[in-house]
């Protein structure tokens, strides 16, 4: 398949295409451990037919001293060469987990240079949910040489956050839920004292979906983004606990064709960790 998909397609779209060629669906699924899920495991149990598992968990520079660090361009590759992926392949990604992990599955591909790769609007929830077809088990794709892939660009480090605070260049945008990022006691997902990077907005990850998990209309997201303070037309990055529902922001900002917009990957668990970092706490100012 070489022609460009759109970056979110409906479950109607992939139910018609499941036997096109160069078409590879990739369950990205992975959930945070109170959730007490075994992704890999739910997948052999049921999944979109001719699905293969990401390994999104394992898809870490564990090498970085960074926490869930983006994953090395040599790592990529041979994790897409192991799943029999083609460079020129179109990659259509799904989940089924709270945190819509699919969308870190994509900002990783999208930040690494692969130009065709796409989300399934409401996940493996709404394929479900419309009886479409499910296949369980494992199907092993012949293996190939690992795919060369660029550097990965809008990937923000600690060093450049810290840098940020002075020059005020991008609006920092919290994905995590308002208690997290304004309240004073402990985060309950990591364990860390509640609070933000100083100066950073916040619009929970949740608000730019529906209730049903798909995305909100462009025109909605507009709307959302602005409510929230931020200036479209300005630089942006966003953050989140581990680099995770941050990526759901960076895919709904690509919905709405913003461009400078970049993702800090280390987030609350590395900021948050660190005792020299600056921190706010309570209420906004």
């Amino acid at each position: 398949m070489t022609t460009p998909v759109p970056d979110l397609v409906s479950t109607g779209w992939l139910a018609e295409r499941l036997e096109s060629p160069g078409l590879a669906i990739l369950d990205a699924s992975h959930h945070l451990p109170a959730a007490q899920r075994d992704a890999g495991a739910e997948f052999v149990a049921g999944h979109i037919p001719g699905a293969q598992f990401l390994g999104l968990a394992s898809l870490i520079d564990e090498a970085s001293s960074v926490p869930q660090a983006f994953p090395r361009p040599d790592q990529l590759g041979a994790r897409l060469g192991l799943l029999g992926i083609e460079p020129g392949d179109t990659i259509i990604l799904y989940d089924d987990s709270a945190i819509r992990t699919s969308a870190r599955a994509w900002f990783i591909l999208h930040a690494s240079g692969w130009e065709n790769v796409a989300i399934l609007d409401g996940g493996l929830a709404k394929w479900r949910a419309e009886q479409q077809p499910l296949a369980a088990g494992i199907r092993h794709a012949a293996p190939l040489s690992p795919t060369r892939l660029a550097p990965p660009r809008g990937v923000r480090s600690k060093a450049q956050m810290l840098a940020n605070i002075e020059t005020a260049e991008e609006q920092v945008l919290d994905a995590r839920s308002a208690d997290r990022v304004f309240g004073t006691g402990i985060d309950p997902v990591h364990g860390l004292p509640m609070g933000r990077i100083p100066g950073a907005l916040n619009l929970p990850f949740t608000d730019v979906l529906n209730a049903d998990g798909t995305y909100k209309s462009p025109a909605e997201l507009r709307d959302i983004f602005t409510a929230a303070g931020i200036d479209l037309h300005r630089p942006i990055a966003t953050t989140c606990g581990s680099g995770i529902t941050a990526s759901v922001l960076m895919f709904a900002l690509h919905l709405i064709g913003v461009k400078d917009a970049a993702l800090y990957d280390g987030s609350w668990s590395e900021w948050g960790a660190d005792p020299s970092t600056p921190k706010e706490q309570g209420p906004a100012t």
